[in-house]
C-alpha cells in the first residue's frame, strides 16, 4: 500500500513537472504564442531605423511591436507585452537607429523578427534567453 502511494505521489509530481516545462516553452500565455514559435536556429542580427512604435492588442494581450527600416527590407519586430516594456528604462520612437537579435519567422503570412534584445546608443534591453524563453515569464501581468 505504501508503494502504490509513493509511486502515485511520484507520477503526480512528474505530471506537474512536465507540465510547468511545456507551459513555460510556450511563452507562459504570452498572448500571440510568440513562445511556440520562436526559432534558436533562426537568430540573427539586424539594425536599422524605426520608423513606427506600435502596440498590438489580442485579447486582453497588448504587444510592442517595432517596424524598422533596415538595408534590404522593412520589418515588424516584435518585443514582448506592453506591461513588461513599461517596466524597462529603454524607450523606443521613430527614428532610434537599433540593432536587433532575433528570431527571423512569418508570422500572419509576413517576414517578422522576435525580439531577444535590442540595443540602442549605449544601451542594450534584453527580452528572451538563448532558447527563446521571455525574461516575463512567470511574472504575470504586473501593472
Amino acid at each position: 500500500m505504501r508503494n502504490i502511494r509513493l509511486a502515485v505521489v511520484a507520477a503526480i509530481i512528474m505530471a506537474l513537472t512536465l507540465a510547468g516545462s511545456a507551459w513555460a516553452q510556450r511563452g507562459m500565455g504570452s498572448g500571440f504564442g510568440y513562445g511556440r514559435i520562436y526559432n534558436p536556429q533562426t537568430v540573427e542580427n539586424v539594425s536599422g531605423q524605426v520608423v513606427s512604435v506600435d502596440t498590438m492588442s489580442r485579447g486582453d494581450y497588448q504587444g510592442v511591436h517595432l517596424t524598422v527600416k533596415t538595408d534590404k527590407e522593412t520589418i515588424a519586430v516584435h518585443l514582448g507585452p506592453s506591461w513588461y516594456l513599461d517596466q524597462q528604462k529603454m524607450i523606443f520612437a521613430p527614428k532610434d537607429t537599433v540593432e536587433i537579435t532575433g528570431s527571423r519567422v512569418t508570422f500572419d503570412g509576413k517576414p517578422a523578427i522576435i525580439a531577444a534584445e535590442v540595443k540602442k546608443g549605449g544601451q542594450s534591453l534584453k527580452l528572451r534567453d538563448a532558447t527563446g524563453i521571455p525574461l516575463w515569464a512567470g511574472q504575470g501581468r504586473r501593472r
